[in-house]
């Protein structure tokens, strides 16, 4: 069965689930938006290994899936933009914050944390 989902064609469930949240840095940057709203700078901050290309195009998939919102404040100068989570993107959460614990799992049990 083939499911569609923003004009994409995608060959089960979790093809459709890794095709919008797959990747190096998507994850990432939705783990560092959970519960809170940060402007392009703050996440910039938060994950300082993306390269603002990378994060640009990041966040505009992201929006373009509906996962995450970006809101631009124009009132008064310099221009602000903020991202959030969507409702949508709110249900991520469970998913992310699982594969955020089960990293830090594989680093109780096997690894080291680099300081």
């Amino acid at each position: 069965m083939i499911h569609k989902y923003n004009g994409k064609e995608y060959p089960c469930c979790a093809s459709l689930t890794m095709g919008i949240i797959g990747g190096k840095w998507k994850t990432v940057i939705l783990f560092h938006l959970i519960g809170k709203t940060l402007r392009y700078n703050e996440l910039r901050k938060e994950i300082p290994t993306v390269t603002e290309r990378t994060l640009s195009l990041q966040l505009k998939t992201l929006e373009e899936d509906g996962i995450v919102k970006r809101k631009v404040y124009t009132s008064k100068p310099p221009l602000k933009v903020e991202y959030s989570l969507t409702d949508l993107g709110k249900t991520l959460i469970p998913v992310v914050q699982s594969i955020a614990d089960w990293g830090v799992f594989v680093v109780e049990e096997q690894g080291e944390i680099a300081v």
